[in-house]
């Protein structure tokens, strides 16, 4: 192999491996009444981490919003943006979206937006691989991925999916590795800008 062939190759490596931007706008529910320094100091700032060694930039800030109730029972959402993830962080997610499971987030397309909704009593850290990820880490997977756009399979095919995305999470979070996931991620941005 020639010095040229073997310097074009690691050059066009380096461009496959060009940080991607994630715009994401974080948005806190002026009626939470849980503490959000927990998520502020260390939940919010560790999966922006675990994103960037991979090469996946969370960029955007926060503002204060509102999660209310429709009087058909379904949450309003007050401070979205387009062209971004929403994390909205309230107490609870309503029972209607978690059927009573008490889930720490989730994430879902709500009137065209991409939203990731989590409760601040039960959002966590990185605890065990393959099994209890980052709960930021978590839902944006499901986002990047593309998940949000198909229905929530039941059973077996959903907890799989959900295995999925904690392997995903692993891989960024311990190896530094963003295979299987860098690619979807820049389809999900640039579908973002039209």
């Amino acid at each position: 192999m020639r010095r040229r062939t073997f310097l074009g190759g690691a050059s066009l490596a380096a461009l496959a491996q060009a940080p991607l931007g994630v715009p994401v706008h974080r948005v806190f529910d002026k009626r939470c009444r849980e503490a959000t320094a927990p998520f502020r100091e260390k939940i919010w700032p560790e999966a922006v981490d675990t994103f960037a060694r991979s090469g996946i930039i969370l960029q955007g800030g926060e503002a204060e919003g509102e999660v209310g109730r429709a009087p058909s029972d379904r949450p309003v959402f007050h401070g979205l943006v387009r062209g971004a993830v929403n994390f909205v962080m309230t107490d609870v997610i309503p029972m209607r979206w978690d059927n009573g499971r008490g889930l720490a987030g989730v994430a879902t397309v709500y009137e065209g937006y991409a939203l990731c909704l989590l409760s601040l009593r039960r959002a966590h850290g990185h605890q065990i691989p393959f099994l209890s990820t980052n709960t930021c880490v978590h839902e944006l997977l499901h986002v990047l991925l593309h998940d949000i756009f198909e229905q929530r399979p039941k059973g077996f095919a959903g907890e799989r999916r959900e295995w999925r995305i904690d392997w995903y999470a692993t891989r960024l979070w311990l190896f530094r590795d963003a295979t299987g996931v860098m690619e979807p991620a820049r389809r999900y941005v640039q579908s973002m800008d039209k």
